[in-house]
Parts: structure tokens; C-alpha cells; sequence
């Protein structure tokens, strides 16, 4: 394996909210798919699912949610006299919640609670941590899967955006839509598709100020 072409992939890989209209084929999203199943996982447990939407008018309703939920913050804002700070929450916040809407496809990140034999065995029995940690778990998995979709992708040609905002706004509105049961979490939202353009590369951090060595 060669380490200069996967930190090139790595650093070359953007949020892309814009799109052509292009569809993404089967073949390109299971091989995705199948690097997202190889990700690590807590004692491999394989805490995520995917649903893969192509329908535009589902993609549309999803938007539709978003919206909805957005101008119903802002207008409680203004109810309470924030109306600026409403406002600013749909011109700014609102592109970027809502961003997904021109993709060809969108992939939705589930999460399940973590369970295995160390849970029902010992973990459990003993009180080893509350339940929510149990959620937690699930969710960092499914995190992991999607950086290995995301990069994936990138090396297909493809891009993806992961978007956490329609999660925030319309959760309940979306698992609704999907039919997703109530132990599983919408972990994130990707956008993915052909890219309608490049995007520059965002300033990142030096090592020096996310690092700390301990010899």
C-alpha cells in the first residue's frame, strides 16, 4: 500500500453540495457499500444499516421537512423577539441544512444500540454502564462506516456531503418517511453524486494545536 496515495485521498476529499444530474449506479454504490461493512466496530458488532434513496420526490419531501422544521425554530425566535437571530438561521444555516436536496442519491446512516456476548453476559448483568452508552456506542461505529463511504466514494470519481441538520430538525419526520424503527438513530445524512464543480480546500488545524505528545 502506498501511504502518499491514501493521504492524497484523504486530503483531496471535499463536501460537495452541488451536483450534476447523474444518476449513481448499483454497481458503484455496493462497492461503496462494501468498503462502509469493513470499517471497525466495537467488538465488530457492525452497528450501522444504509438506506440508499434515489426517488426525487422522497429527496424532496426530506427537504420539505427540513424547511419546515427551520421556519418553525425561526418563527419561535421571533415570538420570543429574536426575529434577527431567525432570520439569520434560515439564510445561513438553512443552505447548508438543506444541502442534499440537488444530489442524485442520498444515503442514510443508521445506528443500532450496541449488543453482543460481553453486553449480555457481563456488561448487563453487572450494571457495567447506563443504556446510553450502549446508544453511543452504536453511533461511533456507524460514524466509522461512513468516513470509509465518504472516502470510497472520492475514489469512484463520486463526492458525498454528510449533513447532520435534517437529523437535528426532522428526525422523527424522516424515520416516519422511511419506516425506520425506533431503536435504530438517523446518524447522518450523505449527499452523493458527480460533483457539479471542485470546492477549495477549507484551512485546517496545524498537528501542533490538535496534538500533544507524551513520551
Amino acid at each position: 500500500m502506498n501511504f502518499q496515495e491514501v493521504k492524497e485521498l484523504i486530503k483531496t476529499r471535499r463536501s460537495i453540495r452541488n451536483y450534476v444530474d447523474r444518476p449513481v449506479t448499483n454497481e458503484d454504490i455496493h462497492e461503496i457499500l462494501d468498503c462502509a461493512r469493513y470499517a471497525p466496530s466495537d467488538t465488530n458488532s457492525q452497528t450501522w444499516e444504509f438506506v440508499i434513496i434515489r426517488n426525487k420526490e422522497m429527496i424532496a419531501k426530506i427537504e420539505e421537512y427540513t424547511w419546515d422544521a427551520l421556519r418553525n425554530i425561526a418563527e419561535n425566535a421571533k415570538q420570543d423577539g429574536k426575529e434577527k437571530e431567525g432570520k439569520l438561521l434560515l439564510r445561513s444555516f438553512g443552505p447548508y441544512a438543506t444541502a442534499f436536496s440537488g444530489a442524485p442519491a442520498l444515503i442514510i446512516c443508521l445506528a443500532t444500540p450496541y449488543e453482543s456476548k460481553f453486553r449480555e453476559k457481563i456488561f448487563d448483568p453487572i450494571g457495567f454502564v447506563d443504556d446510553s452508552v450502549w446508544h453511543e456506542e452504536g453511533i461511533k461505529s456507524s460514524t466509522l462506516a461512513a468516513q470509509n463511504i465518504m472516502l470510497a466514494a472520492h475514489a469512484k470519481g463520486l463526492a458525498t456531503c454528510p449533513m447532520t441538520g435534517p437529523v437535528l430538525l426532522a428526525q422523527k419526520e424522516i424515520a416516519e418517511l422511511l419506516d425506520i424503527t425506533k431503536e435504530k438513530t438517523i446518524n447522518l445524512v450523505l449527499a452523493l453524486g458527480y460533483p457539479e464543480r471542485d470546492a477549495k480546500a477549507p484551512q485546517r488545524k496545524e498537528i501542533d494545536e490538535i496534538a500533544r505528545f507524551i513520551d
